[in-house]
């Protein structure tokens, strides 16, 4: 037996999300039958919402519904310190630490040649670009401790190398191969205030 088409139709929405099994997604979809029309509401208008008013920064490629993100548009922060994430969710987590202080710029991706991705495929030439045009002094790499973040910082270095820019990387209290989104506030947290310079060996 099976669900009136209206609530299997959400629970198979429910089901096309990271993460979400057959089973979750049909409390999910229970449980919207419980919201009043005012919260039922703002959940529909908040899924449209999504997808169309949010954006990319056209500064550093993070989430925004505007030209610029939030973060882009705080003058209070250090222009001369520039922390490069493969995606916006990474940002929200340095953010959450509340002790880094300067931009961001999401690359959206790391280099994998066996994956058919190159440097030319993600946002590296947009880097480039904004910290000659921005003159920032630091560059830190927080970009995930794999083979293939690796491969992406050590190229990021290599472009760098003949500029006066300072390259670090976050310490590798983050364990290899880990996913940034699942390691703790206080590892990463330190991982940051002991950022190396690319050059230093690990």
């Amino acid at each position: 037996m099976r669900y009136p088409t209206t609530i299997q139709n959400l629970i198979e929405c429910f089901n096309h999300l990271p993460g979400i099994g057959e089973k979750t997604a049909e409390r999910l979809a229970l449980a919207t039958l419980s919201f009043d029309e005012e919260t039922l509401s703002v959940f529909a208008k908040s899924l449209k919402d999504v997808k169309t008013k949010v954006k990319r920064c056209t500064r550093c490629n993070n989430y925004a519904e505007e030209e610029l993100c939030e973060i882009c548009k705080d003058k209070g922060r250090d222009s001369k310190i520039l922390c490069v994430v493969e995606n916006p969710k990474n940002i929200m987590l340095f953010e959450k630490l509340e002790t880094f202080h300067g931009y961001y710029h999401v690359i959206d991706g790391l280099i994998s040649p066996l994956d058919g991705i190159n440097p030319e495929d993600i946002h590296i030439p947009q880097l480039i670009d904004r910290i000659k045009k921005e003159k920032i002094e630091e560059v830190i790499l927080a970009l995930k401790p794999s083979v293939e973040g690796e491969t992406t910082s050590l190229y990021i270095s290599k472009l760098l190398s003949k500029t006066n820019v300072l390259v670090s990387k976050i310490a590798h209290g983050v364990p290899l191969g880990a996913e940034m989104d699942y390691v703790d506030s206080l590892t990463l947290e330190l991982a940051l205030e002991n950022r190396k310079k690319l050059s230093e060996s690990d």
